[in-house]
């Protein structure tokens, strides 16, 4: 039996629901941004990653002994290859192919995956030199549209040889506007 006066109610009041939709909306205001810095960082470790792949492939290029063709060919040492890159040519905050240009393929620097970064090299020269003992040899690059604004994100390694003729490369990388 009901009791006279008492009724029961379900559901929710305008007030509560308004107080739940405030409290959504100024968590979603904190978290958006959050959530896009982050995003533009995860995009940014790309860079690092192969530009550390491109100083091991050249480090590897020049320590390997080259030949010639034919039966009178010599054998060189310590090589370079001239300025390569960039590829591909524009980046975009979307995607792209990575197709190599000779030089890089010289280096045997491939990367099997589309990226947000177009790559590079800055060189000294494409010669070889039995010598070697370059104070400088190569500056890696790898440069960034993320976000379409025309603003560019730019990672660089810069290289060097020492007495020993060992390749070696700058404590850290140079970074620009890392996340725009």
């Amino acid at each position: 039996m009901k009791r006279q006066g008492s009724s029961e109610h379900r559901g929710f009041t305008l007030i509560e629901l308004m107080i739940t939709i405030a409290i959504l909306g100024i968590l979603a205001a904190l978290a958006i941004p959050a959530l896009t810095s982050y995003m533009a960082r995860s995009k940014t470790s790309e860079a690092s990653g192969n530009i550390n792949q491109l100083f091991k492939s050249a480090s590897s290029y020049y320590v390997s002994d080259l030949a010639g063709r034919g039966t009178t060919s010599s054998v060189t040492g310590y090589c370079t290859v001239a300025d390569a890159g960039p590829r591909p040519p524009t980046p975009k905050g979307s995607k792209q192919k990575f197709t190599a240009d000779s030089n890089l393929r010289a280096l045997r620097f491939h990367i099997a995956d589309f990226v947000y970064f177009s790559y590079g090299v800055s060189s000294a020269g494409g010669k070889c030199d039995n010598t070697g003992n370059t104070a400088s040899l190569y500056t890696f690059y790898a440069n960034g549209d993320l976000d379409d604004d025309g603003i560019m994100s730019t990672f660089e390694l810069a290289t060097g040889t020492d007495s020993s003729n060992t390749m070696y490369h700058a404590r850290g990388l140079y970074i620009v506007n890392e996340i725009e």
